[in-house]
């Protein structure tokens, strides 16, 4: 069992994917923003984080994946960038080929077997 912190400003996104990830055993935190996913990293670090790309402003989650990347507390915490915006692309590569500090992308709507598959891979990495 992991802790899994779910950020995303869509309630329903984040109601949807915490029933899927506590059936599969994981405990699992919300943060609806960048500024209070970071907040809650840093008190109580998860396992792995699940970030949408955006929510407050457009590239909210891309800022703090490379926060976490410069921080020696969290950068070596797994991170699953989800989008809506592209299809999937090769780790760590955003669509305008610019580099983003994340083990794996996943295009909304996810396939729940499909985020837990990538939630094992990134923990056991």
């Amino acid at each position: 069992m992991a802790k899994v912190l779910v950020v995303d400003d869509d309630p329903d996104f984040v109601r949807v994917t915490t029933k899927v990830l506590e059936q599969a055993g994981h405990d699992v935190v919300a943060a609806a923003n960048g500024a209070k996913a970071l907040q809650t990293m840093r008190q109580d670090a998860p396992d792995v984080v699940l970030l949408d790309i955006m929510m407050s402003y457009i590239l909210d989650g891309l800022d703090v994946s490379r926060e976490m990347a410069e921080d020696p507390e969290l950068k070596e915490i797994p991170v699953i960038m989800v989008t809506s915006l592209t299809g999937v692309r090769g780790s760590g590569v955003f669509p305008t080929d610019e580099y983003v500090p994340v083990d794996e992308w996943l295009s909304k709507p996810i396939d729940p077997g499909m985020l837990i598959e990538r939630i094992d891979e990134a923990l056991n990495q």
